[in-house]
């Protein structure tokens, strides 16, 4: 459609909120400052276009944006004012570029006039946000207003999604200026190459243990995932899914045997080494799902095929022996349509991997009144088919990755930079997002105390997402790795933490606390009938400090590695065994 020429003069901070209604937002998430007044103004006048949501913590309000950007597959929006507001707001910036998730910054800037004389609360945006953002601008022409601000949306929605900073100084928007407005781009998504499908399922033709992994977040559509799907199922494919990407496969499918990414089964990890043709299909090949770079030899001895929408990333690391630079929903809709292959090699090899999974996702013996991996098994078959989950960073983050199964209809939002305090805000940006659907927030008690404060925004706007709160009273996941490292040597980890049930119910929110299996799936469900933000406080065994190991199994572990090193070396002075390669959750 053919956007209105406006001819009226306008002030740049209404010319900029009529640039956010041209780009289609829907939401704006901010904490409001004295640098972007007249924008605050513009959006007043556009306050039955775009939701404003008033949030407590700058970093909060681009988490929310990056929830929404995540969720829709469009830009979130997020604004903050200058110095201490783009600091705090940083680290949601770098959530956005790690995840690709499409973000639009805005940050209210001093004065132009006043640059470089270290004016009050003045950052060069360009320098501070140049290795976490895609692109760094700011607007001092009030003219050039939609053209930056379509190009921005542009940037942060094309190939790599990711995000974009725009400063807008404080002048500018108090200038006026006659400009028309300026809407999307009508630009179709890259497909695959003409032979480009023929050649993968060549490849797969070949092939006797191969392998899918499915990553990436903001950019696939519903659509896509159901394409993709069917082309993984009806050649009968074994998914594995990156690093926090639990939403775009099916848990429940015979072809689902996991995650692939920090804290991965070690079995998964032993069956990718063995596959001879690894599908990585929406993934970066980054850190977490390649094992800290040691999954495949990086010239390509295992036959890589590698589908991303960016070209750049493709064979960055490991070489592929086919790239395919394609929209993921282009890719999946190509794929779709292609033969399946007839009576493949590899029933019996999926079948495996899939038992591997079965078996992983079975809840062990734990000690103590709670098992928390049969709770959450029991929690995830009362919940409702389109709930959506956010996580923050930390051990108790692999409970649910190991032991539930996100199901189709269902989304997981998780920061693969390992962000604490991501969880909350994201919860809350999901339930504004989509306020008919139920959201639960898995958080640490670490992780609550950053962002908890957030809570608020979701009373002041009236949505109630439901927070699980695993309090072990430490940072479990340093905890983990210092008992492998320091066996004993107890340092920074200990946290004492308050009543969270309390702390929910000072807003006039539901608040319960759960110290047995059998407690959680009636609390979480009487938090959800009470329609008011709840919280769910879930007191765990401190000593069970993983999944998988108690901090006495971490210590005898330790000692053992640390017997042996001497063994080795009877001459070497005695100390602590040298540090392992890490292999569990990550945290900031």
């Amino acid at each position: 459609m053919t956007q209105a020429r406006r001819t009226e003069a306008r002030l740049g901070g209404h010319i900029l909120a009529d640039a956010l209604v041209a780009q289609g937002v829907s939401h704006a998430f901010c904490v409001p400052g004295e640098s972007y007044l007249d924008l605050l103004d513009g959006l007043y006048a556009q306050r039955n276009r775009i939701q404003l949501v008033t949030c407590r913590f700058e970093a909060g309000a681009v988490h929310m944006a990056e929830a929404y950007g995540k969720l829709t597959g469009k830009a979130g929006v997020a604004i903050v004012t200058r110095g201490p507001g783009a600091c705090h707001a940083a680290i949601g910036v770098h959530v956005a570029f790690q995840d690709s998730t499409p973000l639009v910054l805005i940050i209210g800037q001093i004065p132009f006039e006043e640059t470089d004389r270290e004016s009050f609360q003045e950052v060069d945006y360009r320098k501070m946000f140049a290795p976490l953002a895609k692109w760094v601008t700011q607007i001092d022409d009030a003219a050039r207003i939609p053209e930056l601000i379509a190009h921005a949306f542009d940037v942060a929605t094309s190939g790599r999604p990711g995000p974009v900073v725009v400063a807008i100084s404080e002048e500018m928007q108090k200038h006026m200026a006659s400009v028309p407005d300026i809407g999307p781009a009508a630009v179709l998504p890259p497909h695959p190459a003409p032979d480009a499908m023929d050649r993968l399922m060549g490849l797969l033709a070949k092939s006797q243990k191969p392998l899918a992994v499915l990553g990436g977040g903001a950019c696939w559509t519903e659509q896509g995932r159901a394409d993709i799907r069917d082309f993984l199922v009806a050649n009968d494919i074994p998914v594995a899914v990156s690093f926090r990407r639990q939403g775009l496969f099916d848990g429940t499918s015979p072809n689902f045997v996991g995650d692939l990414g920090v804290g991965a089964d070690a079995t998964l990890v032993a069956k990718a080494r063995e596959s001879d043709l690894f599908l990585a299909i929406g993934t970066r090949m980054g850190e977490p799902i390649s094992q800290g770079y040691t999954l495949f030899d990086m010239a390509g001895g295992t036959p890589i095929v590698q589908v991303y929408p960016d070209q750049a990333e493709i064979g960055r690391v490991y070489r592929p022996a086919l790239g395919i630079t394609s929209d993921m929903n282009a890719f999946a809709a190509a794929a779709k349509a292609t033969k399946p292959i007839a009576n493949p090699a590899w029933a019996g090899w999926r079948a495996e991997l899939r038992a591997a999974r079965e078996a992983q996702a079975r809840p062990a013996q734990y000690e103590g009144p709670l098992n928390l991996a049969v709770a959450l098994q029991e929690l995830e078959a009362v919940l409702p088919a389109d709930t959506i989950f956010t996580t923050d960073a930390g051990n108790f983050a692999t409970w649910p990755n190991r032991f539930m199964h996100i199901s189709e209809k269902q989304d997981f939002l998780g920061p693969t930079n390992g962000a604490m305090g991501y969880g909350v805000p994201a919860a809350i940006g999901a339930k504004i997002t989509f306020p008919g659907r139920t959201v639960i927030c898995f958080v640490g008690d670490g992780g609550f105390m950053m962002t908890g404060q957030e809570i608020a925004t979701a009373f002041h706007h009236s949505v109630n997402p439901i927070i699980l709160v695993f309090n072990n009273q430490m940072y479990g996941t340093i905890r983990m790795h210092q008992e492998r490292t320091y066996p004993g040597r107890v340092s920074a980890t200990a946290l004492t933490n308050p009543d969270f049930s309390k702390f929910i119910e000072s807003f006039g929110g539901h608040g319960e606390i759960v110290e047995t299996t059998e407690q959680l799936v009636p609390a979480v469900q009487r938090a959800i009938a009470s329609g008011k933000p709840a919280l769910v406080e879930v007191r765990t065994n401190p000593e069970q400090v993983t999944n998988r190991s108690t901090i006495a199994q971490l210590r005898e572990q330790a000692r053992k590695a640390a017997e042996g090193a001497a063994e080795k070396e009877p001459a070497a002075k005695a100390g602590p065994a040298p540090a392992p390669r890490r292999v569990g959750p990550r945290t900031r």
